[in-house]
């Protein structure tokens, strides 16, 4: 087998116990990395420091795979003006962080019957969104329901 020193030197080809010895010289372990070469590369490293520092990596990788995260806020067509705000600010806060965030206008009972409101309150935040979020698609319905979902200006 191949051997490698902690350094990063080839130590040449050598057999096990060889290998072994000399791991055992750094006092450190021999950890087999290519095993699929002809013949095979070990490394001379701290084992557990490797483990642990690969365990980092994956952890920093995940960290950074949800950095993305689509946020909801949900609004009926008679909000008032201070929960629209406060909303708003959410909406502000959500986009500018660089999260898609899904705006819904929920219809319960007679509400339905004035589908005109939560459209008019959908365009609202449509224009106030405008300098921090494009929307992906138009408002649709989906049941009693009023969707759409704005992506952030800076990640397109």
């Amino acid at each position: 087998m191949r051997v490698v020193d902690p350094e990063g030197k080839q130590l040449g080809i050598m057999s096990l116990q060889e290998a072994l010895q000399r791991a055992s010289e750094y006092g450190l372990d021999l950890v087999e990395v290519a095993p699929n070469v002809n013949p095979p590369v070990c490394k001379i490293m701290d084992y557990g420091k490797f483990k642990y520092l690969q365990s980092k990596r994956s952890q920093e990788a995940r960290k950074k795979h949800a950095a993305s995260q689509l946020k909801e806020v949900k609004l009926r067509p008679r909000t008032e003006e201070h929960d629209f705000q406060i909303k708003m600010r959410n909406i502000e806060r959500f986009l500018k962080s660089g999260h898609k965030t899904k705006v819904t206008v929920v219809f319960r009972g007679r509400e339905l019957a004035h589908k005109d409101a939560g459209e008019r309150m959908m365009q609202r935040v449509l224009e106030e969104t405008r300098e921090w979020g494009k929307p992906e698609y138009q408002p649709k319905f989906e049941g009693r329901q009023m969707v759409v979902v704005l992506a952030p200006l800076g990640r397109q």
